[in-house]
């Protein structure tokens, strides 16, 4: 990370009034949550974790399915969670009067509570479940307090409201046309591996939108970003709000 690279991506900031930031795992390990890509648990015994948390796994078992559910995403820790300065940094954008579309993989519900308005959950959330049955909405402390949570009005056992392997990935299109139109694009904190997300910052580009990408490890879509920094999320948001500052001070 360079005075440069944090000058120029500050003046990009600067000039957009429109800005869409897509947001992955790496956003959120600053807060202490782990990327579930790297952990360990009960899925890498018997199954792929592709299968652990799949769609069909649910149908097949949704009582299993919860016990590998929970480990996997420690549900028992969902809400102890805070934001961190990256999460602060785009609420700020907002705050100092910038149009910012989030576009998150994330469901830890973290940059709602960090105080961004306009949030677009691509894999869902953590903080509720769903009955495939009647429909009622569950909270978290109600899917805490069952090992296998079970709707309180027709007892059929509800499903999180996470995006599963196998299920089709809902708002991608409004996603799509969000950084097609934004005056640029940041990426914060994603590998772009997963599909259909890793498909915005492309069309973004081929939009014409001038991209920026801020991860401590390259991927295999950096030669798309104008804009590249390979650092901690928290501390580049750090700096870019301070060079932000300076220039409007």
């Amino acid at each position: 990370m360079t005075d440069h690279s944090i000058q120029a991506l500050a003046d990009l900031l600067l000039q957009s009034e429109r800005i869409a930031v897509l947001t992955g795992a790496g956003m959120s390990t600053e807060s202490g949550i782990p990327d579930f890509r790297s952990a360990n648990g009960l899925w890498t015994k018997d199954m792929t974790l592709a299968e652990a948390i799949s769609i069909d796994y649910f149908r097949y078992d949704p009582r299993a399915f919860w016990t590998s559910f929970k480990d996997i995403f420690s549900i028992k820790m969902v809400g102890h969670f805070q934001p961190n300065k990256g999460h602060a940094f785009i609420a700020w954008l907002e705050e100092i009067g910038k149009q910012v579309t989030v576009l998150t993989q994330n469901i830890d519900g973290l940059h709602q509570q960090a105080g961004s308005r306009n949030v677009v959950e691509l894999h869902g959330t953590l903080l509720t479940a769903s009955c495939p049955a009647c429909g009622a909405v569950h909270g978290l402390d109600y899917i805490k307090a069952h090992d296998v949570p079970e709707c309180h009005v027709c007892r059929e056992v509800i499903k999180p409201d996470v995006v599963l392997y196998g299920e089709a990935v809902p708002h991608i299109e409004f996603a799509m046309e969000c950084a097609t139109q934004a005056d640029c694009l940041m990426v914060l904190g994603s590998s772009l591996e997963v599909s259909p997300v890793n498909y915005i910052p492309v069309a973004a580009v081929e939009n014409n939108v001038p991209a920026a990408l801020i991860n401590l490890t390259g991927t295999r879509l950096d030669r798309l970003f104008k804009h590249r920094i390979a650092a901690g999320i928290g501390q580049t948001c750090e700096t870019l709000r301070q060079a932000i500052e300076q220039s409007t001070g």
